[in-house]
C-alpha cells in the first residue's frame, strides 16, 4: 500500500497521485565510491542516492535515478545531475527546498544535492545534455600536497603545457575516439571533442579542460595518459593523433589515475526534448545511440 504523504510535503504520495519527474544536481567526491553505476555489494554514488530518495519520500517502490554522466570509481563531480520519476505530488518551490534539505540529512557527507526542482518538460538528464566538461589535474616536478592527495596527481617532470596543447589541437573535432575508450561490443565511440586545453591553475598545477558532447568510457583519462609523454619530451606532438587514427586502444596509452578526474559542468540545451532526441539517434558506423 502506498504512503500518506506527510506533512512535510516530501513523504510518500497518495493511491492515484502522479509521477513527479525531479532534476536535482549533485557533486560528490569519489574516493570512497565504486563509481557512479549501482553495483551489488558495493557503495556506490546512485546507490547511496536512489536509497536517500526512497527514503525521504516514502516511496512504494524501488526509485531509480538517470545521471548525465557516470563516473568510474575515484572520480569526482562538482556538476553532477540526476533525474528521477518519483510517485510524488507536483513539487513546488518550498515542498522542493524541503525535499533537499532532507535528502542531505539522509545523504553520507561525501555526497550532497546542491539543488533540486521539479524538472521541467521534456527533461532527460542523459540525453538532453548538449556538453559535459571535466578537469583533471597534476602537480608536475614536485610532491602532491597531502591535503590534495585525493583529487591532484603527481608526476615527476615539469610539463610542457606548450606541447601537449600543441597536440590536443590535432584531436578536436568529431571522430572516431576508440583509441582512446574501453571496448564495448556494438557501442558508438563517435563523439565531438569541443575542447580540450591546458593552463596552470591554482598552485602552480596543471589543470586539463576537455568538453565532449559525450565520453565514452574510460575516454578523458586515455586522452590523458596520450598527451602526456608529450609533455616531458617522451612523444612528438604528432603521436596522438598517429594514435587517434589508428582507431584502436594500443598497449603504449596508459590510462590516467582516477583520482585527478572531476566532471565539472553539464549544459542543457534549450530544446530539451528535441536534444533528447537528436542524442538517442544512431551515429558512426555501429549504428548505436550517444552515451
Amino acid at each position: 500500500m502506498i504512503a500518506d504523504r506527510d506533512s512535510s510535503g516530501a513523504g510518500g504520495a497518495e493511491l492515484g497521485t502522479p509521477r513527479t519527474r525531479i532534476h536535482a544536481r549533485l557533486s560528490y567526491d569519489g574516493t570512497n565510491f565504486s563509481g557512479w553505476a549501482r553495483q551489488p555489494g558495493r557503495r556506490t554514488v546512485q546507490g547511496e542516492v536512489e536509497q536517500a530518495l526512497a527514503i525521504a519520500t516514502r516511496a512504494p517502490e524501488p526509485v531509480q535515478v538517470v545521471c548525465a554522466g557516470r563516473t568510474d570509481a575515484g572520480v569526482h563531480a562538482r556538476d553532477q545531475h540526476i533525474h528521477a520519476d518519483l510517485l510524488h505530488p507536483p513539487l513546488d518551490a518550498p515542498a522542493a527546498s524541503r525535499l533537499l534539505r532532507r535528502l542531505n540529512g539522509l545523504l553520507p557527507e561525501d555526497v550532497r544535492v546542491l539543488a533540486l526542482t521539479q524538472a521541467a518538460a521534456g527533461f532527460d538528464a542523459r540525453f538532453s545534455v548538449r556538453t559535459r566538461s571535466y578537469s583533471y589535474r597534476i602537480a608536475d616536478g614536485r610532491p602532491v600536497d597531502p591535503l590534495l592527495r585525493s583529487h591532484v596527481v603527481g608526476w615527476p617532470h615539469v610539463l610542457d603545457l606548450a606541447a601537449m596543447n600543441a597536440a590536443a589541437d590535432q584531436l578536436l573535432g568529431e571522430r572516431d575516439f576508440a583509441a582512446f575508450c574501453r571496448h564495448r561490443p556494438e557501442a558508438s565511440t563517435v563523439r565531438r571533442l569541443l575542447e580540450l586545453r591546458w593552463h596552470r591553475g591554482d598552485g602552480d598545477l596543471a589543470v586539463l579542460r576537455v568538453t565532449a558532447d559525450a565520453f565514452c568510457h574510460s575516454m578523458v583519462r586515455s586522452l590523458v595518459g596520450v598527451l602526456l609523454p608529450v609533455g616531458f619530451g617522451r612523444r612528438e606532438v604528432a603521436w596522438p593523433r598517429l594514435v587517434a587514427d589508428q582507431g584502436r586502444r594500443i598497449p603504449e596509452v596508459v590510462v590516467a589515475p582516477a583520482r585527478g578526474l572531476v566532471l565539472e559542468r553539464v549544459e542543457y540545451a534549450d530544446d530539451l526534448p528535441g536534444q533528447a532526441r537528436r542524442a538517442r539517434r544512431v551515429r558512426g558506423a555501429t549504428g548505436n545511440p550517444v552515451g
